[in-house]
């Protein structure tokens, strides 16, 4: 199932599943969360083509060559996906008609990645159901 994530450096995560990776389906989605003249630092996927020609201004990271260019990095999103795959492996399947919840909660882990504050929004949605 194709997924797409984009990180704000240090920042928050977003990730949305897609029907599939190209171009036209992208650019949109990064249209919407990025703002123009933002610096874009992707991988070489084929998808991101247009953001050489687009209001960004565009680096790529050649895996097969290097993984780092001193800032100039993809690091942190890949750690996101790292996280998210090491996550979802304990369940041994998920449903496809569930995976985006799975994702978004990847998601909010992430992006509230302090233990304390995970247990006291979840406390706070579980004080709300109850009300």
């Amino acid at each position: 199932m194709p997924v797409f994530g984009l990180l704000k450096r240090n920042g928050r995560v977003f990730t949305v599943v897609i029907p599939d990776a190209k171009t036209d389906t992208l650019m949109p989605i990064i249209r919407q969360k990025v703002k123009p003249d933002s610096i874009v630092y992707s991988d070489c996927w084929r998808g991101y083509n247009a953001h050489d020609i687009s209001e960004f201004k565009h680096y790529r990271i050649n895996h097969s060559k290097l993984f780092a260019n001193k800032h100039n990095h993809i690091n942190g999103i890949e750690n996101f996906w790292n996280q998210a795959k090491r996550h979802m492996r304990k369940f041994n399947g998920v449903p496809k008609d569930h995976f985006h919840l799975f994702l978004k909660e990847c998601e909010w882990r992430f992006n509230n990645s302090d233990p304390k504050r995970q247990l006291k929004e979840l406390n706070q949605c579980v004080k709300g159901s109850l009300t």
